[in-house]
């Protein structure tokens, strides 16, 4: 309940910024980021935050903790994560995905000492990360404008809302004592974050706008995973660019100065060979777009619970 009032509170603080320093405006304002100056001095409070405490924390955890151990962590919190996700699978309408959920919750929870051992995935049982934003998603409520939450990092009000429900679903959150779920907690921020290091490092070298390509990135990677990798239009968009090389070859190729003079035989000449591949002038059809830029985890620098 406390977490669930400070997230209210950290929406109506959002709102209040938003109505006090107006929308982002500008050539470069990004639509479903109407509270960029707001989310830009949060977003340098978490990166501070996590230069200072977290990242440093998480490095002695990832060089010191035995291998075996991390793994241990990890599995655990996966299998935890496995019950909620069965849940938003059903609640989205799919009922096999919820039973393969199920199933790895089972297997791994008597068969794996409590989900510190995965067996589930070597035994065929895929995984998969729902939960309540994505849920909200697939029955069509709107993501709202993106917001940088203090320490959960990147989000929408929509996957702020789901984060909500999602704790509440997290059967960790009902552990007891007090003192065990909150050590738990600690374990999960600093494990989650030390996988994460390596990506953290390759994005303090890249020479770009890291909060822009978070966010960019957030909003793709929430969109690919609500449609299950196939947002709408994506169809569309692969029938543009298989067409377009097409056309582009055969407006490309140079019309006769005159007719073809009939052979003598009263067959037509053949017709002009089109340009091949690599030839000068050919350029790159208009339709065929760029390849996606990697998608980094969505709670980088903050810190998510999944």
């Amino acid at each position: 309940m406390n977490a669930a009032r400070h997230l209210r509170s950290i929406l109506a603080t959002a709102a209040a910024a938003a109505a006090l320093a107006g929308c982002a405006t500008g050539p470069t304002a990004n639509p479903k980021d109407p509270l960029e100056p707001f989310n830009r001095e949060v977003s340098k409070i978490n990166e501070d935050f996590d230069k200072g405490i977290l990242r440093p924390v998480a490095q002695v955890y990832a060089d010191y903790m035995p291998t075996p151990v991390q793994r241990a962590v990890e599995n655990f919190f996966s299998n935890v994560s496995d019950v909620y996700s069965a849940v938003n699978n059903l609640l989205q309408g799919k009922p096999t995905r919820a039973a393969e959920d199920t199933m790895r919750v089972a297997m791994n929870t008597v068969l794996g000492i409590g989900g510190l051992i995965d067996i589930a995935t070597p035994a065929g049982l895929p995984k998969y990360k729902e939960d309540f934003g994505q849920t909200l998603g697939v029955w069509g409520v709107p993501a709202g404008p993106y917001l940088v939450l203090p320490l959960f990092g990147p989000s929408t009000f929509r996957d702020t809302a789901g984060m909500l429900v999602d704790r509440q679903a997290d059967p960790s959150a009902y552990f007891y004592p007090v003192s065990l779920r909150n050590s738990l907690v600690g374990v999960r921020i600093v494990a989650g974050r030390a996988q994460l290091l390596g990506a953290s490092n390759l994005l303090e070298q890249a020479a770009l706008d890291k909060y822009s390509f978070l966010r960019d990135s957030y909003l793709q990677r929430r969109q690919y995973l609500i449609y299950d990798g196939n947002p709408p239009g994506a169809e569309d968009e692969d029938e543009t660019e298989a067409s377009a090389p097409a056309a582009t070859d055969a407006s490309a190729a140079p019309a006769p100065a005159t007719a073809p003079a009939p052979a003598a035989d009263g067959a037509s000449a053949p017709a002009a060979e089109p340009p091949k591949p690599g030839a000068a002038g050919e350029t790159q059809p208009e339709g065929q777009s760029m390849p996606m830029p990697p998608v980094l985890p969505g709670g980088l620098p903050g810190v998510r619970f999944r």
